[in-house]
């Protein structure tokens, strides 16, 4: 079992690398859910991401000879990152197998830190099993991005901080992908400030196994993934993890991908902070209330992680928008005659939208001879500004379809 030494341990030679990331309280999230919101921006460590942290302390513990021989690892992003410059640091060689489909920036990135990277197989399983034979092809020592006791130890240090800087803390709120961070930060927590500081573990949607491992007491395995936080998107826990989640963690909650996209639009908009799906989750769990929590309760979410490729970014925002009621888009059927244009638009402008895009089709094959489609993409104050452009548009006499 992971030990608060380990990870005192793992502190000292994490220092000399990892940055000691701000926590800061949130006026705007804890007016929005009553309880005092900390966020741990994690997003602001070298690298974007927490990864640094395991990747540095493994490391910094192997035997001269396998320094010498170098690492390898696999992995979609943040912990190639880490390992890359943890080794770069550290004087030792590095290769890194990415999924061939792995963010075009984190690739980029990457190599900027110096690794070997090669590109093998769709996701992150099969790019494992590629870096597990040029382990054995090669003599170079596997560096686990999770189910190991020194990563894990490296990512507790996180947990560290968190009790240092905010230590009368009620619940920390972290995310879940393998288990390496939620199980360091939670040993660190509960081992420093004691056993009534609740640990609350996030997991996405479209990537849950954890809480089912846990309550089975063995690792359940998911065919596929899917959700919009890749950082998480694992198919089943660590082993290792897993044996520390069970004693240490309260409980294990869920957030969709719309969750996740609002709690990334919001922490853009209202903190200036850029995160990635998996930095969101925890925060995206705290405004869901998918946990339960008092007013005035002192709750840090642990934002994980900032590395966001720019071509997702607008996507999640896309659907932040829609979440928020500030981006409306629908399709209004129309009498293919002079003038209908002209009266949606009035009744639009009425309305106050501001349009950003409009489609008018009369040629598909779904509208009828002697119609017209109209699709409209509209800014929108909130939801309620929506609902009701939907209402006189639907009072004047057409039909509306709410795409998004």
């Amino acid at each position: 079992m992971l030990s608060l030494s380990d990870i005192r341990d793992a502190r000292e030679r994490v220092a000399a690398v990892a940055r000691h990331t701000p926590l800061e309280r949130s006026r705007t999230f804890s007016e929005m859910t009553g309880a005092a919101v900390h966020l741990k921006l994690e997003n602001f460590q070298r690298t974007g991401a927490f990864k640094i942290r395991g990747a540095t302390n493994r490391i910094a513990t192997l035997s001269s000879s396998a320094q010498a021989a170098g690492v390898v690892t696999a992995s979609a992003g943040n912990h190639a990152q880490g390992v890359a410059l943890a080794a770069e640091r550290a004087g030792v060689d590095a290769t890194v197998v990415m999924p061939r489909f792995a963010p075009v920036s984190k690739v980029k990135a990457t190599r900027g830190y110096g690794a070997t990277v090669r590109l093998e197989g769709v996701d992150y399983d099969e790019a494992q099993a590629a870096a597990h034979e040029l382990e054995r092809e090669q003599g170079l020592t596997y560096v686990h991005a999770f189910d190991d006791p020194a990563v894990m130890a490296g990512q507790g240090t996180l947990g560290l901080e968190i009790a240092d800087d905010c230590p009368d803390l009620d619940t920390v709120v972290v995310p879940i992908g393998g288990g390496g961070l939620i199980a360091g930060v939670a040993v660190a927590i509960k081992e420093t400030l004691g056993h009534d500081v609740r640990v609350v573990g996030v997991q996405a949607e479209g990537a849950a196994s954890a809480a089912a491992s846990i309550a089975d007491g063995e690792r359940h395995e998911l065919e596929g993934v899917d959700t919009i936080a890749d950082g998480i998107a694992t198919r089943a826990v660590g082993e290792r993890p897993l044996a520390v989640m069970t004693t240490y963690v309260d409980e294990v909650v869920t957030v969709d991908d719309r969750e996740i996209a609002l709690a990334l639009t919001l922490l853009l908009q209202r903190s200036k902070t850029l995160v990635e799906g998996a930095g969101a989750v925890a925060l995206a769990a705290t405004l869901s209330e998918a946990f339960a929590y008092d007013d005035d309760e002192r709750i840090v979410a642990a934002l994980c992680g900032g590395n966001i490729d720019l071509n997702r970014l607008g996507t999640v925002i896309r659907r932040g928008l829609v979440q928020m009621g500030r981006y409306l888009k629908i399709t209004v059927d129309l009498k293919d005659r002079p003038g209908e244009l002209e009266r949606v638009s009035s009744i639009v402008a009425r309305a106050g939208a501001n349009v950003y895009a409009v489609h008018h089709d009369r040629t598909s094959r779904d509208v009828a001879v002697n119609a017209a489609e109209l699709e409209l993409e509209l800014e929108t104050d909130d939801a309620d500004h929506a609902a009701s452009i939907v209402e006189e548009l639907e009072a004047d006499g057409y039909e509306v379809e709410i795409l998004s």
